[in-house]
């Protein structure tokens, strides 16, 4: 009999949660089945979970999970144009029918779901996707010039940290959203995902002596993004959190991070996020979610 693993109605950041409680509700290696039917929507962050969720089972070596797809139509229509059920056939066995819909490169919204593998991957998405995000981020948010290219810089940022720290693939995806009610303006959210280490492994060698019994993922996070700290001993190395952090407060921008059981948010004044949250459900890997709000002025 298989474990049933709830996907969220509207699943994103803030919903992740009840998806990872159901996702660690046993072991990795259990029989599961995804249930997508209730979906009605889900964000680049919800997304590449779910990917993520079906990696970690296939490189714990555990049966390939079933994967039922959404009820609605235009819910499974939009999920094939991010590429989802692309990458989701290696991963699930699905169940339901799929739309015959290619993923849409000139979207003026969105950027597909792409796998993260190598550092060669990370100079290749950042190349392939940097085109696409020029034009959301002009079309949509009224960027120029110096927020583009910090754009990818964040971008290049977050990918790189899943091939530098996480021991294994990921995935990235990216979305502009029109926040009218949350905050009257267009955001592009870019979510990278991996099945890693996560942080707090990842600091281990180097961070937790310093903190004895305190070492934990809350530690590990806010040693990472609080206090800039790598793993690499190396001088210059490992500070790409900080550099995202600085584009971020000049664009008024949001970073979160959830890894392991904790989850860390960089929060801007527009947002009302919490900025530390502990005993969450444990979750492979890093998920890292970056929302860019256009300027007051320059947004459409």
């Amino acid at each position: 009999m298989s474990r049933v693993v709830e996907i969220p109605a509207s699943f994103d950041d803030r919903s992740f949660e009840q998806f990872a409680a159901s996702f660690a509700a046993g072991p990795v290696t259990d029989r599961m089945i995804f249930d997508a039917r209730p979906a009605q929507w889900a964000s680049p962050f919800g997304l590449a979970g779910m990917l993520t969720a079906g990696q970690a089972v296939h490189e714990a070596g555990g049966p390939k999970p079933g994967f039922t797809v959404p009820a609605a139509e235009e819910v499974r229509r939009y999920w094939a144009r991010t590429g989802f059920f692309h990458h989701a056939g290696d991963l699930f066995e699905i169940h339901g029918k799929l739309p015959r819909v290619k993923p849409d490169e000139r979207s003026e919204v969105l950027l597909e779901v792409t796998p993260v593998r190598a550092s060669e991957d990370v100079h290749g998405v950042v190349g392939r996707i940097q085109e696409g995000a020029a034009r959301i981020l002009a079309g949509k948010l009224g960027f120029k010039g110096e927020a583009i290219m910090g754009f990818a810089m964040a971008l290049s940022e977050a990918c790189q940290n899943i091939v530098e720290h996480a021991g294994t693939g990921g995935w990235v995806a990216v979305h502009a959203y029109d926040f009218r009610r949350r905050l009257g303006r267009w955001v592009v959210v870019i979510a990278v995902s991996d099945a890693g280490i996560g942080f707090r492994r990842s600091l281990e060698a180097t961070q937790a002596r310093r903190f004895g019994d305190r070492w934990s993922d809350a530690t590990a996070l806010e040693t990472a993004v609080t206090h800039h700290t790598s793993r690499f001993r190396d001088p210059g190395r490992g500070q790409g959190i900080a550099g995202i952090r600085h584009y971020l407060n000049r664009w008024k921008g949001k970073l979160s991070i959830r890894s392991g059981t904790a989850r860390i948010a960089v929060v801007p004044p527009w947002d009302e996020d919490i900025p530390m949250t502990e005993h969450l459900a444990p979750f492979p890997g890093a998920q890292v979610q970056i929302v860019i709000p256009a300027e007051e002025t320059g947004g459409k």
